[in-house]
């Protein structure tokens, strides 16, 4: 996203910060409950996601393997999550 001003300067605001803190909120919170286990619904509402944006966070951490999905498609801390 550019934001222009009337002076000749433009600010760029980088979507990879936003992804990032998402990620390390969605990490703290896993961190902090290891018990919990969350639909991608119950995600989305959670963390006030468009369903989109929840499921991109939710497969990096399953593709780094800090979460995983329960037989009853429930997002959880996986074994030995970091």
């Amino acid at each position: 996203m550019n934001i222009h001003t009337q002076e000749c300067c433009t600010i760029t605001v980088f979507a990879p910060f936003r992804t990032m803190e998402l990620l390390n909120r969605v990490r703290g919170e896993f961190r902090e409950m290891p018990g919990l286990r969350l639909t991608l619904e119950q995600a989305m509402r959670l963390w006030s996601l468009d369903r989109a944006t929840c499921v991109d966070v939710l497969t990096q951490l399953r593709s780094a393997k800090f979460l995983d999905v329960d037989p009853n498609g429930r997002y959880r801390l996986a074994h030995g999550g970091h």
